[in-house]
């Protein structure tokens, strides 16, 4: 099975929308495998964001992600990574689509709620940089069977 990162940014905990983001990933059958509040530091936005760093607004993209905790959460499942990112819709919240995340609940491209992994070793980073090992957990879900085939529970 495939683990991606989903953060609920400041804005999507301001706004009191917790519960309705990860009641999403629930409603699509992705188990949720870790789970925390943690308020980003400098040394964690540095990496998180090595990308952006010499780009004009860098500063204010820290001082966005530190300004309040960030849910941050590991999400598993078949092919999950492409799956969360549809749940999740397009970076800017006015052209996303209806049905998604952004599309739903958001209207900026600065402030757009969540992040989610796009890739396997994307996803394999921000797992390390967010969670210790023994922060995420192995468990067999009663709903497993009803959401997946046979064979797509071996994978």
């Amino acid at each position: 099975m495939e683990k991606t990162v989903v953060l609920i940014k400041p804005d999507g905990l301001q706004r009191g929308l917790v519960g309705q983001i990860m009641h999403r990933f629930e409603r699509k059958g992705l188990k949720l495998v870790g789970v925390k509040m943690i308020q980003l530091n400098d040394e964690i936005l540095d990496t998180w964001y090595v990308h952006h760093k010499e780009k004009p607004f860098f500063p204010e993209l820290k001082k966005y992600m530190s300004w309040t905790p960030i849910v941050a959460m590991v999400w598993e499942g078949v092919e999950a990574i492409a799956a969360v990112r549809k749940i999740v819709g397009t970076t800017k919240g006015r052209e996303a689509e209806a049905g998604s995340i952004r599309g739903d609940f958001g209207m900026s491209g600065q402030q757009n709620l969540i992040h989610a992994s796009d890739s396997v070793e994307s996803a394999n980073k921000e797992i390390s940089l967010m969670f210790k090992p023994d922060e995420l957990f192995n468990y067999i879900s009663a709903e497993d069977v009803l959401i997946y085939g046979e064979e797509e529970r071996s994978l």
